[in-house]
C-alpha cells in the first residue's frame, strides 16, 4: 500500500508581503497590493498626513526619505488624478508607493511639514497637472514660464499649447503670443509611400505602348 504523500510545507511570507501586512494595518490605508515586485498602498486624502507621519516615524517602517511625488491623469474618472508618493527607508532598505486620488478642484493635504522636500514636488504637480495642495505656502509654477496658460501634462491639453514664446527683435524682449500654425493641417491617407503611389514617372509610356498593341490585335 503506497504511503500517503507528505503535506506540502507552507511557504513563509516574503519580507515584502510582511511589510504589506504592516502597512495595511495603518488607520486610513484602504488597500495594499504588490505590483511588479513593488509595494503599493492606497489611502484617502483626509488620512494622508497621519499615514505619512506613521510611515516616517514608526520604527517598523522608518521611511526617512520621500524620493519623489508625481501625478497621473485619468480623464475618464470622476477623480481624474492619482497623486503618487515614493518613499524610501535607508535604515531598513525598503520602499513603498502611496497613492491618493483627487479631482481638479479638491485639494490634497500638503506633506511639506513631514518632508520639506515635498514643496518642490507639490509645486511641480500643481504646475503640470493643476493638482491643488492645501497648506502649501509656496504653491506657484516651477517649470513653465510666467503667464503660461493651463497645465501641460493633462491628457486634454493641446499638443500645440495655447501660447508661444519668442524673442521680438523690434521690442527687444521675450513676448507671449497666441499659437499661430504656419500651415493648415494636412489630410493624411495613412498609406505607406509605396501603397499611396499608384503610378510612377514614365508609366504613361507603358500605357501608351500597351494600348497600341491592343489596337493592333
Amino acid at each position: 500500500m503506497a504511503e500517503d504523500a507528505a503535506p506540502a510545507e507552507a511557504v513563509p511570507p516574503s519580507a515584502l508581503e510582511l511589510l504589506g501586512q504592516a502597512v495595511a494595518s495603518i488607520d486610513g490605508v484602504t488597500g495594499v497590493r504588490i505590483e511588479l515586485g513593488e509595494l503599493v498602498a492606497q489611502t484617502t486624502r483626509d488620512s494622508l498626513p497621519s499615514v505619512m507621519t506613521m510611515l516616517r516615524d514608526h520604527p517598523r517602517f522608518a521611511f526617512e526619505q520621500m524620493m519623489d511625488l508625481c501625478g497621473v491623469d485619468w480623464p475618464e474618472r470622476t477623480e481624474r488624478f492619482d497623486v503618487v508618493y515614493n518613499l524610501l527607508s535607508v535604515t531598513l532598505n525598503q520602499r513603498v508607493r502611496i497613492i491618493v486620488t483627487t479631482d481638479a478642484a479638491t485639494p490634497v493635504p500638503s506633506i511639506h511639514t513631514i518632508w520639506p522636500v515635498a514643496t518642490w514636488w507639490e509645486r511641480e504637480a500643481w504646475d503640470l497637472y493643476g493638482i491643488v495642495f492645501s497648506g502649501q505656502p509656496d504653491l506657484r509654477r516651477i517649470l513653465t514660464d510666467y503667464g503660461f496658460e493651463g497645465h501641460p501634462l493633462r491628457k486634454d491639453f493641446p499638443l500645440t499649447g495655447y501660447v508661444e514664446v519668442r524673442y521680438d527683435e523690434d521690442r527687444k524682449q521675450v513676448v507671449n503670443e497666441p499659437v499661430r500654425l504656419t500651415q493648415d493641417f494636412r489630410s493624411f491617407d495613412f498609406l505607406s509611400p509605396w501603397e499611396a503611389m499608384t503610378t510612377l514617372p514614365g508609366d504613361e509610356k507603358v500605357y501608351t505602348e500597351r494600348a497600341a498593341e491592343q489596337a493592333k490585335g
